[in-house]
């Protein structure tokens, strides 16, 4: 998976496992630019078990500049039953300021759909801060939708833990949208 070109000075590569430090600096770099790096828990020891583990449950792409880590991607499957296919979802992708404006970003999201369509996936999605209005504009501009008639729901927690305690209230009860 490695994209290594002697005309540049970019290579794309998979993370292994001795990357996890890397990995999680860059981690950390992107919590830190979201303004959410009271939030980035993640350690090194949680990193190598859930990327490089017995069940890896995400890939990491690391881009270099020069040999020196400047961003990286981190995606794993996930499944549209509509098309009945696996999707490709970006959960991060990354850059250090110090290496921006140079395609690293643009290079790393055509990597992944190259990834995408060579695993038959029907689609490649992410999210995006609704402030980060360069973000918005890049992704446009390569041709991405936003999905302004869906929202992220999310629960965390002691909302989740409450949610999971629950036995169920009424055996049909459905959401509003006839969903159960």
């Amino acid at each position: 998976m490695a994209i290594d070109d002697p005309t540049t000075a970019l290579r794309l590569r998979a993370a292994t496992a001795d990357d996890v430090p890397t990995v999680l600096r860059l981690i950390r770099g992107l919590a830190e630019y979201e303004r959410l790096l009271d939030e980035c828990v993640a350690t090194e020891a949680q990193l190598r078990e859930t990327l490089f583990g017995a069940q890896p449950q995400a890939e990491v792409v690391i881009a270099e500049w020069n040999g020196e880590a400047a961003g990286f991607a981190l995606f794993f499957h996930n499944y549209s039953t509509f098309l009945a296919r696996r999707g490709l979802y970006l959960e991060d992708l990354f850059v250090f300021p110090e290496h921006r404006g140079r395609g690293i970003g643009r290079a790393l999201l055509s990597h992944l759909a190259r990834v995408a369509l060579a695993r038959g996936c029907g689609r490649f999605e992410w999210a995006v801060l609704d402030w980060n209005a360069p973000a918005i504009g890049f992704y446009r501009a390569l041709g991405a939708v936003a999905m302004d008639e869906w929202t992220v729901m999310r629960v965390t927690g002691d909302a989740l833990e409450r949610l999971a305690a629950e036995n169920g209230k009424a055996e049909n009860e459905t959401a509003e949208d006839g969903r159960a």
